[in-house]
């Protein structure tokens, strides 16, 4: 699988783990809850595949106000619990991994999500059993979340990869201008997000199966 890629990145929140629908319920909850009214429509549109640091810039951006200093911890308790609750992995998303783990292509996963959202979520799917520690990055571990590409160039130089031999699978706009930003190829995943909004992507797919046969053909 994949022999003209050395590196496969993926994206973990709407990619390997369904999340996005639980966590963009709750930020709209919680902004709203602090004074921001925002629905569920606008955090996809305006948040999804942000780092906190960003959601944080955009508020005061457009308000003038700051976000209260607790938010980030109350926002990831909410988050945490409705995940042991409630979160499944991507249909599909466990076949792609032993896929490439049966194939002998290395695989990595960059997050704008923290190590413990990661962690939590990999932990209640079962998908942890594909990732140990070293295959984990997060936007914690550089400056900048996307669409700044440091998060995907990180990951790829501690993976030992250049950029052009790998490839992101990223599912926000975000995401594919912070891929596209590092010189990688990157496929658009399109379960949530409408197609015109990833464009940018080198291919588009909109399952897991899909994504296993580019993987393939690649």
């Amino acid at each position: 699988m994949s022999p003209h890629y050395d590196l496969v990145i993926f994206d973990n929140d709407g990619v390997l783990v369904d999340s996005e629908p639980i966590s963009n319920r709750l930020l709209a909850e919680y902004l709203t809850e602090v004074g921001h009214p925002t629905t569920y429509e606008d955090s996809i549109r305006d948040y999804m595949g942000s780092a906190m640091h960003r959601i944080h810039d955009l508020i005061e951006e457009r308000t003038g106000r700051r976000l209260p200093a607790e938010f980030d911890d109350v926002f990831h308790g909410r988050v945490f619990a409705a995940f042991e609750r409630e979160l499944k992995a991507v249909d599909g998303a466990a076949d792609v991994l032993e896929g490439l783990e049966g194939a002998g292509v290395r695989y990595c996963v960059a997050s704008s999500g923290s190590h413990e959202r990661i962690r939590v979520g990999h932990r209640t799917t079962g998908l942890d059993r594909w990732f140990d520690e070293g295959r984990i990055f997060s936007s914690q571990d550089v400056g900048r979340g996307k669409p700044a590409p440091d998060l995907f160039l990180h990951a790829a130089e501690r993976m030992g990869v250049a950029p052009d031999r790998c490839v992101v699978v990223e599912d926000s706009p975000l995401g594919v201008q912070a891929a596209v930003a590092a010189g990688m190829d990157v496929y658009g995943f399109t379960a949530m997000t409408p197609a015109a909004r990833l464009a940018g992507a080198t291919r588009l797919f909109s399952s897991m199966k899909e994504l296993a046969g580019l993987l393939q053909r690649s």
